[in-house]
């Protein structure tokens, strides 16, 4: 609860510092800082080059090496983790009070096909290969969304919508903690309801990769992590400290799952429909009814509808061991689905930073 009072020292140091200079001048630091190091912003002021001179070396306890296994299980399964990803994990984040943020600036309402394909991009990115070394896109992307949500956090604090008094600092500290260890923990569990089946290790892995794109995101160190079960205690902390889903709550997750139909490349209306209404199936099946009528989704039945995906990515995997090809071809598939419904490829790292609280006037970011 305290945390819920706390953003990001050092990142809003950052931007403290650059609304003191014209967007003209600040903007080339950013790009250089993230792109090259503080090596290439001799000219920026102390704190902005401190800033990337702190995240520029990892903490001695990443491993890059133990990042493969995680990486490799995320790629296997990449059509369920962006589906868990999509269907609960993101939901279950906005049903809490973090969906203020979004519903102020618009950045979910408005822009919601473009915000689910830029989340889609960043878990695309970590998980690739050598995503989170210093020149990965990965670790770029991170550090772009800490730097944004620094801005955004600046722009709120004064925007005259913003209750601090009832939600406390703009995308807080207890809120990236809380973010970060549902992406982590909470998106292996969702994942196994799925049919999703990990090693010990390539569990581990995969929490070593979002703990490691916590700290790049400025999660503090008492927030952050260390193992599966200590993200979904933390979790389980923070949604206790949560109010019931609110107005906004209702708006972000009805308009995600409406969104993810044109995401998934379905332009005819009675298609969107459809694969909506399964979407809002497995969402319901897997973040449970309470939450789910909390959110107004539409009544439903799901009995069985996990048991079903679950059999049905079970006799593909059996499939699978039996005619690999097959299963290269499928992975190949899934690869190529998983950059469709991300900003993959596109010319999206442009790091330029919000100059207003609402998402109409700032355009594509």
């Amino acid at each position: 609860m305290a945390a819920t009072r706390i953003g990001d020292p050092q990142a809003d140091a950052v931007m403290a510092e650059l609304v003191r200079h014209d967007a003209a001048v600040s903007q080339p630091w950013i790009t250089k800082g993230i792109e090259s190091g503080p090596s290439a912003i001799a000219d920026a002021p102390d704190v902005v080059r401190a800033f990337f001179a702190d995240i520029d070396a990892p903490p001695p306890w990443v491993e890059p090496a133990r990042f493969l296994p995680g990486c490799r299980a995320f790629h296997r399964n990449s059509e369920m983790f962006i589906g868990a990803f999509v269907a609960a994990v993101l939901i279950e984040g906005f049903s809490t009070l973090i969906s203020q943020s979004f519903n102020i600036t618009g950045r979910i309402v408005d822009q919601g096909v473009r915000r689910l394909k830029q989340n889609n991009r960043q878990l695309v990115e970590i998980f690739l290969p050598g995503g989170l070394d210093r020149d990965g896109d990965g670790w770029k992307l991170s550090v772009r969304v800490r730097l944004v949500h620094a801005r955004i956090r600046q722009l709120l604090k004064t925007a005259p919508e913003w209750e601090e008094e009832a939600w406390g600092t703009p995308l807080s500290a207890a809120h990236m903690g809380f973010a970060t260890a549902a992406f982590s923990g909470l998106l292996l569990k969702r994942a196994a309801m799925l049919g999703v089946t990990l090693s010990d290790e390539e569990r581990d892995s995969f929490m070593q990769v979002w703990r490691y794109a916590g700290h790049l995101m400025g999660v503090p160190d008492d927030l952050l992590f260390t193992s599966e079960e200590d993200a979904l205690r933390l979790h389980r902390i923070g949604a206790l400290c949560e109010p019931p889903p609110t107005l906004e709550s209702i708006i972000l997750a009805n308009g995600l799952i409406n969104s993810a139909p044109i995401v998934a490349g379905f332009t005819e209306p009675r298609a969107r429909r459809a694969l909506a209404r399964k979407i809002y199936r497995i969402s319901r099946a897997m973040i449970g009814d309470q939450l789910a009528d909390q959110l107004h989704y539409p009544a439903m039945n799901t009995v069985g509808t996990l048991s079903l995906l679950r059999m049905k990515n079970g006799a593909e995997r059996a499939l699978f061991r039996l005619a690999p090809a097959l299963g290269a071809r499928r992975r190949a598939s899934q690869f190529q689905t998983m950059l469709t419904v991300s900003l993959y490829g596109e010319q999206g790292a442009s790091y330029r930073l919000p100059e207003h609280a609402h998402a109409e006037k700032d355009g594509h970011l």
